[in-house]
């Protein structure tokens, strides 16, 4: 197929980009510079130059694609607003396509709010962070969209061996400081590895039916002090001291977003593996990495 990716330089999308070349698929990456440009052809695809946040800019350059992956991340106070926009630009480009094209949109497991001990499933209630709030709407809109075939990803905590979500971990751990933790050590994280994400994304991209909606969770919870040991057993180091903040603190440094780090919760990912006969490899604590 040929596929136009949005986030290809991303951590999520560099490695769906990797997946989606190696399984064969043609690749037109959205790249905001020239930098970001030859990031992609080093990678095997091509780069439509363009800014996520000026979509009028550039999508009507967007040639016949069979199928779009939005694996784009904007964690602006303002990002509900610009994945509007986003789709408002975008909707009508893909619905005038030759033939109609697959869309495969990015949710997030922190639209399903804290769990506690219930394993939250693609029926389960959304509860999202205020901050994220918006991103129903949006999401809601791209499922219903008659322009295209639509699909939904739920992505757990994304890591791979290089960092993703454990990156601060990993810095703090190899400079011999302590590891800031924002909520407690007992919060629960449901967890993927990017490899087993991009495997998802394709597999979705190939064979699920219009509208399926999926959770990428390989894992479906760990405690972030549990997490933090199997980092420490991985990087040789011994296990670190842990500061933990508030998420009010979080937020008030990072923005409002970041009190999803502080949110406890489980995700099943059972309906891909199912469906799509999804095997991700990094699937338990022994197999983290």
């Amino acid at each position: 197929m040929r596929v136009f990716l949005l986030g290809g330089t991303g951590f999520i999308g560099s490695h769906v980009l990797q997946r989606l070349i190696a399984a064969g698929h043609q690749v037109i990456g959205l790249a905001r510079s020239e930098t970001s440009a030859a990031r992609l052809h080093a990678a095997g695809a091509t780069a439509l130059l363009g800014d996520l946040r000026k979509p009028l800019e550039w999508v009507a350059k967007i040639p016949p694609v069979d199928a779009v992956i939005q694996a784009a991340s904007d964690f602006g106070d303002d990002m509900g607003q610009v994945e509007a926009a986003l789709l408002d630009a975008l909707l009508p480009v893909l619905g005038a396509m030759p033939q109609r094209p697959r869309f495969i949109y990015t949710g997030g497991c922190w639209l399903f709010g804290a769990t506690g001990e219930r394993v939250a499933t693609e029926e389960s209630a959304f509860d999202p962070l205020p901050a994220f709030s918006d991103a129903i709407d949006n999401m809601s809109r791209v499922l219903d969209a008659p322009e295209v075939d639509s699909f939904v990803v739920h992505p757990a905590m994304v890591y791979s061996g290089e960092g993703g979500v454990f990156s601060s971990f990993m810095d703090a751990m190899r400079a011999g400081k302590p590891v800031e933790v924002i909520g407690s050590k007992e919060v629960v994280w449901p967890l993927i590895h990017a490899e087993d994400l991009a495997d998802l994304y394709v597999r979705v991209l190939e064979k699920a039916q219009p509208g399926a909606v999926y959770n990428g969770a390989a894992i479906d919870g760990l405690s972030v002090g549990e997490i933090v040991l199997e980092i420490s057993r991985l990087l040789g180091t011994e296990c670190p001291e842990l500061r933990i903040f508030s998420a009010d603190l979080a937020a008030e440094n990072l923005g409002e977003w970041a009190r999803g780090y502080a949110i406890s919760q489980r995700l099943s990912g059972d309906k891909a593996r199912t469906e799509l006969g999804w095997k991700p490899v990094h699937h338990g604590a022994a197999s983290l990495f």
